[in-house]
């Protein structure tokens, strides 16, 4: 857990006009709030919203809602009133916490009661302030990586079934890429055990004797171009577990069968350097028959433009790769962006979550909801 200093640190690095009493107020106050208060693993209770505080310092987010996130739990757990909230911490903490609390609620009701209006009540707790999303999504996760500590599994289950129906799918409408996958993951693992156990060891198994594999394949592939007097970023990841198994489930294939379990992108300077790049990659490498996509020449609807390949690297190991100019990666790439520096009210350098971007993500969600459960009145 935490320290109180460690915190407030961690949020003075990226903020220096943070409102460190506040901060400091707030931890005093939930850590005596909470008192004797235990959690399943038998950690203080007090342990859980510093920890969501703290996931949410990585996003660099403003004072007040890390000031939320350290008392997100005060008015439904413990005898703390609304309106002591508001006048030690503000109307602003005090409305995050409010609407966190709400959303909370939700959770306590069965799960009849919830389908039908789990999210519509989603929707108007967050129409005001995102910040209020943010919080909660912190808690679900840090609550997903401490689940192995609730000891009846149809709870665990619940929980988890609960993550990836609802909380997985809103963090990934509203551009929360990092905090999806690592609540699939973990859902995933209470959901389908075997499953995960299975593609997990799969996995290792692509790296036993290699280190690190993306890294490995990705110096390769920089190597091969450089030697071609062509310069390139080269970007590699591997999927997660539950995105494997999902794709294995909806194309009825095995993981051998899979072409993208790793995938690399290549930027090179021009769109001459990407045919030749995607020349050098295929007599290099064995081309996957009916991998290739020319979306250069025949871009997509929306527009992007890249060359797709898979191909047989070393050990049979199969791995998809993207071949595209700064300019159509940047047009990729620039809705996928969700954090930038971002000046609020008289700070001029205080880089901050791009809350906006956020908002929008937001808006599209509830458009999408809307056609799900009516009219959100």
């Amino acid at each position: 857990m935490l320290r109180q200093y460690e915190l407030v640190d961690r949020v003075l690095d990226y903020d220096p006009d943070a409102d460190e009493a506040l901060l400091n107020r707030a931890y005093v106050f939930s850590m005596q709030a909470h008192g004797s208060q235990k959690r399943a693993s038998g950690d203080p209770y007090f342990s859980h919203p510093i920890e969501v505080a703290g996931i949410l310092t990585d996003l660099r987010l403003d004072d007040e809602t890390i000031a939320t996130a350290i008392l997100h739990d005060t008015i439904e757990d413990t005898v703390a009133t609304p309106e002591e909230i508001t006048r030690l911490f503000g109307g602003n903490v005090a409305r995050l916490v409010d609407g966190v609390t709400k959303l909370s609620k939700i959770e306590a009701q069965t799960e009849n009661e919830r389908a039908a209006e789990n999210l519509r009540k989603f929707l108007l707790a967050m129409s005001g302030d995102i910040r209020v999303l943010l919080v909660k999504l912190a808690d679900r996760l840090h609550n997903m990586r401490t689940l192995h500590h609730i000891p009846k599994p149809e709870k665990r289950r619940r929980i988890a079934k609960e993550t990836m129906d609802i909380y997985a799918p809103l963090a990934e409408r509203i551009g929360m890429y990092e905090f999806m996958k690592e609540m699939q993951t973990l859902a995933f693992q209470q959901l389908e055990p075997d499953a995960y156990a299975s593609i997990t060891k799969r996995l290792n198994q692509l790296h036993e004797g290699g280190g690190d594999l993306i890294s490995r394949i990705s110096s390769g592939l920089r190597l091969q171009l450089s030697r071609a007097d062509i310069p390139a970023e080269i970007q590699g990841r591997e999927k997660h577990p539950y995105s494997i198994w999902r794709k294995m489930q909806e194309r009825h294939i095995s993981f051998e069968q899979l072409s993208d379990i790793m995938a690399f992108r290549a930027i090179v300077p021009t769109v001459e350097d990407c045919y030749t790049a995607l020349g050098i990659i295929h007599r290099r490498w064995p081309m996957v028959p009916g991998r290739f996509k020319d979306y250069i020449s025949t871009p997509k609807r929306n527009g992007y433009r890249s060359l797709h390949t898979s191909v047989i690297h070393a050990d049979n190991a199969r791995i998809e790769i993207q071949i595209r100019t700064p300019e159509m990666h940047a047009e990729a790439e620039g809705e996928r962006r969700h954090t930038k520096n971002h000046r609020k009210r008289g700070h001029q350098d205080r880089p901050q979550t791009d809350l906006g971007g956020l908002q929008k993500g937001l808006r599209t969600f509830k458009t999408l909801s809307a056609c799900l459960i009516g009219k959100v009145n």
